[in-house]
């Protein structure tokens, strides 16, 4: 009888266990409205973990798709994009140019400097003729309004045949006909900005700057291409002179640096304003030398090349080179890093920033594979 009661009791003991792991397994077995994290999967030969790993091929057809969630993240933030690639190639040229995802349509022109007669560290055409030619572009200048040899159109022109920039690609020389005004809004320092009058002519600009030294700004890159760049003669006169002459009179000094470089923002900002998204901006940072391409004699560069780098911010785009240059082998980049501290060249990036021009901040983001 004895036995019995405990063979029984056994049995009810039995029945509770499995009841109750039941109610564990269905629990677990229940969706949970999360996904089911599968195990990796590994290889047979290697037990290497391949479960996030990319062919060759997927990785590259998701450059383009990490770069746009990149910049979305960053505008978002207040960021602005600049990308950049080590690759000073026409075929890294091309590709930075493509990574801004805006088409230069229409006619397209090229605000390069040629160089001036005697100088040797202006961009090549060898080195961006290729990107050109792929958006129908022409290369586009004005006059200098300091003499030298591109001071006319016609030495312009012969300056740009002796760099050979005319043996792949038209050249215009903005200013060979006057020039026209646009309006500066709010202007501290300017009333109007004096382009070439063919800058009218084109429906898009892509900005190619050879970011260096410059003797008056302390660095020269886009806001410096675009503001002297685009003026005619009178035009750069009254930047130089902060609004009060359009002689060249500031030859023999007597102007306020800073009034200088603030009147630069303006004029770029004022250029910018007018071309709205008909623009982008390219700076390439190589013969890195302290003085400007419009030198006949400029000084050797010192540091090594550093890349091309892009943004639709010329704000944003010349803050990141001015980085690149303070992070750059500290003995090499000194004269430079000297030469802009004593112009205070940074502070052109300040008083953009003030009026309304871009933000300094950034992310950077690669290309290169």
């Amino acid at each position: 009888m004895k036995s019995k009661w405990i063979l029984l009791l056994l049995i009810a003991l039995a029945s509770f266990i499995m009841f109750g792991c039941k109610k564990k397994i269905d629990a677990a077995l229940e969706p949970t409205g999360e996904p089911v994290k599968e195990p990796a999967e590994e290889t047979a030969e290697t037990g290497e973990d391949t479960s996030e790993k990319q062919t060759g091929e997927t990785a590259e057809n998701q450059t383009a798709e990490s770069a746009s969630d990149t910049a979305s993240t960053a505008a978002y933030e207040g960021r602005s994009i600049v990308y950049m690639t080590r690759d000073i190639s026409p075929e890294g040229l091309i590709r930075i140019y493509e990574a801004l995802g805006r088409e230069a349509a229409g006619r397209v022109g090229i605000k390069v400097h040629m160089g001036e007669p005697g100088g040797d560290n202006y961009l090549k055409p060898d080195l961006i003729k290729d990107l050109v030619l792929s958006v129908g572009g022409t290369f586009v200048d004005c006059n200098t309004a300091y003499g030298g040899r591109r001071a006319t159109t016609a030495m312009h022109l012969q300056a740009a045949e002796d760099h050979g920039f005319t043996a792949y690609i038209s050249v215009d020389i903005l200013d060979e006909e006057e020039a026209v005004s646009l309006p500066v809004k709010d202007g501290k320092h300017l009333k109007e900005v004096l382009v070439g009058s063919h800058f009218e002519d084109y429906d898009f600009f892509i900005v190619l700057s050879h970011f260096k030294g410059h003797e008056m700004g302390g660095f020269g890159g886009a806001i410096k291409n675009m503001s002297i760049g685009f003026s005619s003669a009178k035009g750069k006169n009254l930047i130089h002179n902060a609004g009060l002459r359009d002689t060249n009179s500031w030859l023999m000094g007597g102007y306020v640096q800073d009034h200088f470089l603030e009147s630069m923002a303006e004029a770029a900002k004022t250029i910018a304003d007018a071309l709205g998204d008909n623009v982008l901006y390219i700076n390439v940072m190589n013969n890195l030398s302290i003085d400007c391409d419009c030198n006949a004699r400029p000084a050797a560069p010192e540091m090594d090349d550093i890349g091309i780098l892009a943004s639709l911010n010329p704000v944003a785009l010349d803050k990141a080179c001015v980085d690149h240059i303070y992070t750059a082998d500290e003995e090499k980049s000194a004269a430079l890093r000297n030469r802009i501290e004593f112009k205070n060249g940074t502070h052109t990036l300040d008083y953009a920033e003030e009026i309304g021009f871009g933000s300094q901040e950034y992310e950077l983001v690669m290309i290169d594979d």
